[in-house]
């Protein structure tokens, strides 16, 4: 049976999720979509907004589904796949809009924290949206807005025809996430190429960092950032395991996403890994080829991490 794909759209308070999600079902893609959405208050509105081109709407009301001692959530995700089983619905893909302060982490672990969901749902990709017009002070104000663009495989960049002058944001947001890639989208017209099929959470080498601006100082610390680790010789398997178990014991609560391909002595092939918070997993990928540079890059993306400590540990391995 092949899993349902899922993508989670977040973004701070009106940075245009439900402008782009009724672009989404409005396009002729050929997928049938359902949407699970997150309303605060009894009465939700944005289901006139969509329209009725899902194929259902789950409303979770009255509580941020971001929470981790909610089931609303994982109750949600078994309902639609009840319904599902039993004909009542029919959906190919699943597309999860969060509130504005929503954190993706916790909606994240749901797909690979129940024995059920993490067989028939395959989490796609996390697309966070970013007002050009007021992301500077809510990423000021709000360490939210920044985990949000910290945890995007895609960052989208909206109301950029009203400020058409953003090089400063841009250059920030890949301070906090270099490993997202940044796309302009007007009135959420969207290419559903940038929003599917983005294999985010898969074990694979997707692993492109982006080439900063870096033109501007910034005006205030990032509280997330990106820590971009190159290694140009390769290591040693049990001091890069050892050194990775470390830094999981230390920071994992203020991991949010990281990523490598790393480069193991007397071994042909490549070692892939990727995490989320305290989820990791590792496999063997295929064998470098002739002429390939074995070196290892790693993308670490987090809160407070300690950026000179984290580069003396991964020196150390060459001592």
């Amino acid at each position: 049976m092949q899993p349902i794909s899922v993508t989670i759209l977040t973004g701070f308070l009106g940075s245009g999720k439900t402008t782009l999600l009724r672009h989404i079902l409005n396009v002729n893609h050929g997928h049938k979509i359902a949407v699970i959405e997150n309303e605060f208050g009894e009465v939700p509105i944005d289901n006139e907004l969509i329209g009725d081109r899902a194929t259902q709407i789950k409303t979770l009301s009255n509580g941020c589904i971001c929470c981790s001692r909610s089931n609303e959530l994982e109750d949600a995700l078994l309902d639609l796949l009840d319904s599902l089983d039993k004909g009542q619905i029919n959906f190919d893909r699943l597309i999860i809009e969060c509130t504005g302060m929503a954190d993706p982490g916790p909606i994240t672990q749901t797909f690979f924290s129940h024995e059920v969901l993490c067989q028939r749902f395959v989490l796609d990709g996390i697309i966070t949206l970013v007002d050009a017009v007021h992301a500077e002070q809510q990423l000021d104000r709000f360490s939210i807005a920044q985990a949000q663009v910290g945890y995007a495989d895609r960052v989208l960049l909206t109301k950029t025809d009203v400020a058409p002058v953003h090089d400063a944001l841009v250059e920030r947001l890949q301070r906090i996430n270099i490993r997202a890639p940044i796309h302009k989208v007007i009135q959420g017209e969207a290419d559903l190429d940038l929003l599917f099929d983005i294999e985010g959470f898969m074990l694979n080498d997707k692993l492109t960092v982006s080439t900063p601006i870096f033109q501007f100082a910034p005006k205030q610390q990032n509280l997330v950032q990106s820590i971009v680790i190159n290694l140009a010789y390769p290591v040693e398997l049990p001091a890069i395991s050892n050194l990775m178990e470390e830094l999981l014991l230390s920071f994992a609560d203020n991991l949010l996403r990281y990523k490598g391909i790393l480069a193991i002595k007397e071994e042909p092939r490549r070692l892939l890994f990727q995490g989320v918070q305290r989820l990791y997993s590792a496999d063997w990928d295929r064998e470098w080829r002739d002429g390939e540079v074995r070196g290892s890059v790693m993308v670490f993306i987090g809160t407070d991490l300690p950026e000179s400590k984290i580069r003396e540990k991964f020196a150390k391995l060459f001592e």
